[in-house]
């Protein structure tokens, strides 16, 4: 059996439309049906967030067993999170939420779903944060304007892709250090060059996760 007619199987057992599952899964409605038409061939990522929603093995959803359930049991506190993006990159002036560079999904406790605030998350590219942040992790951050000096920020500059830094104040504006001088010295902004280029913060690194294998 193909991906597609398993698609389309395990949404029909949920008695789910594919507008519903589109909503449920932050994933465009016409995606899921050029899936299910056999029409579009899935990522990997997508594979997983599949498998993951309908709690079955990776190649039952392929076609590739007649297993329905995971091998490994879900993790018990999977109820008690919810899922945040992974962005490959961000673009000047496209909102977080309406990225299209959506590469993964991350998953958070469900306490910071209510205390009002947006997370995203972002996966790093480069070395200059090393040994901090090492190239290809993946940063959870809290969206906001500003940061404390000596916090470590997403920061946009010049509606280029968004970089993670750690931000120095000053009366006269900010620095912004990698934490490997050999590859990014300290690049300072004065505040005329903070508003004309821009120079945004667009949230503070919260937390820092490192996949292995």
């Amino acid at each position: 059996m193909s991906f597609a007619s398993r698609l389309k199987e395990l949404r029909s057992r949920r008695n789910m439309t594919q507008g519903e599952l589109s909503k449920a899964l932050n994933i465009s409605q016409s995606a899921v049906a050029m899936y299910e038409s056999g029409r579009r061939e899935p990522k990997l990522e997508v594979l997983e967030i599949f498998a993951d929603f309908f709690n079955v093995d990776m190649n039952y959803i392929t076609g590739k067993s007649n297993l329905t359930t995971k091998v490994e049991p879900p993790s018990p506190t999977l109820a008690e999170t919810y899922r945040i993006p992974v962005l490959g990159s961000i673009s000047a002036g496209v909102p977080i939420e309406a990225s299209e560079d959506i590469v993964g999904y991350e998953y958070l406790s469900e306490k910071y779903k209510g205390d009002g605030c947006t997370y995203f998350a972002l996966r790093v590219q480069g070395r200059s944060m090393e040994p901090t942040i090492m190239d290809g992790d993946t940063v959870i951050v809290r969206q906001q304007p500003t940061v404390e000096s000596g916090e470590i920020a997403v920061v946009l500059i010049n509606g280029d892709s968004a970089t993670a830094k750690e931000v120095k104040e000053s009366p006269e504006g900010i620095t912004l250090i990698g934490h490997n001088a050999a590859v990014y010295s300290p690049h300072p902004y004065s505040n005329k060059e903070i508003e004309e280029l821009p120079v945004m913060i667009l949230g503070k690194v919260i937390e820092i996760r490192r996949h292995v294998g």
